[in-house]
């Protein structure tokens, strides 16, 4: 196991051992404890009682975080001539449609959403393999396969994020960074908690979140108290 740094036992310290935080304690801890030179990622990573190997406890949303990502979300629109204008007035940073998808052949994904039209689905079918594995294949329970366009751009520029429980049982989701204040931390981490007890399967049995943790990229993880979000 690697050494800890002097500044990471000092973030270490400051956090009490089997603790357990309101979802505002963590917030504001997190910002203490963050050690990175840079403007860190602040992540949840909720632990739920699900199997995701089975079609019927499959966890997968979306949510628009009240306080945005503090990231500038780099937006890809793949569509027809007839919609290039309004994609670009809702501030996609990419429109096109052939050229962007002999790009990605190409291996070029330097996005971080794609948006299209349910009529272009089809020719993104061979490009699986390279959109798959990054998450970046729209999917139109996400909202990323639509005709609306422009509200589509606009949504993920505003904090629209999608998430998925992963083959373990977790779902991780960055909420924010460092230099947020805790008050907006706090409500993006609620937003997220909140949208996560209400997409709960019904096929799930016992206690729904196991456990929740925050932190900042390359800080230590605090747990926060499940309670108030398993009751619900």
């Amino acid at each position: 196991m690697a050494k800890l740094t002097k500044k990471q036992k000092e973030a270490q310290s400051k956090i009490e051992k089997g603790k357990a935080y309101t979802v505002a304690e963590a917030s504001a801890l997190i910002k203490e404890v963050a050690s990175e030179s840079f403007d860190a990622s602040v992540d949840l990573a909720v632990r739920l009682n699900v199997d995701p190997r089975k079609a019927n406890q499959m966890v997968r949303g979306v949510v628009t975080l009240p306080h945005g990502t503090g990231k500038d979300v780099k937006v890809l629109a793949l569509v027809t001539p007839d919609k290039e204008e309004e994609a670009k007035n809702a501030g996609a940073d990419y429109v096109g449609l052939d050229e962007y998808l002999d790009k990605i052949k190409g291996g070029w994904t330097d996005v971080d959403v794609i948006i299209t039209m349910p009529s272009v689905m089809g020719k993104l079918g061979p490009l699986g393999r390279v959109l798959g594995p990054r998450g970046l294949m729209p999917n139109p329970k996400t909202g990323t396969v639509t005709m609306d366009i422009a509200k589509a751009v606009a949504d993920v520029k505003a904090g629209k994020i999608d998430f998925k429980v992963d083959k373990t049982g977790i779902v991780h989701a960055g909420i924010g960074k460092v230099s947020f204040n805790p008050e907006k931390i706090a409500g993006n981490a609620r937003e997220l908690l909140t949208t996560l007890v209400k997409l709960k399967p019904q096929a799930a049995k016992g206690v729904y979140i196991k456990s929740i943790h925050m932190s900042s990229t390359m800080g230590p993880g605090v747990a926060i108290d499940t309670k108030r979000f398993t009751e619900q």
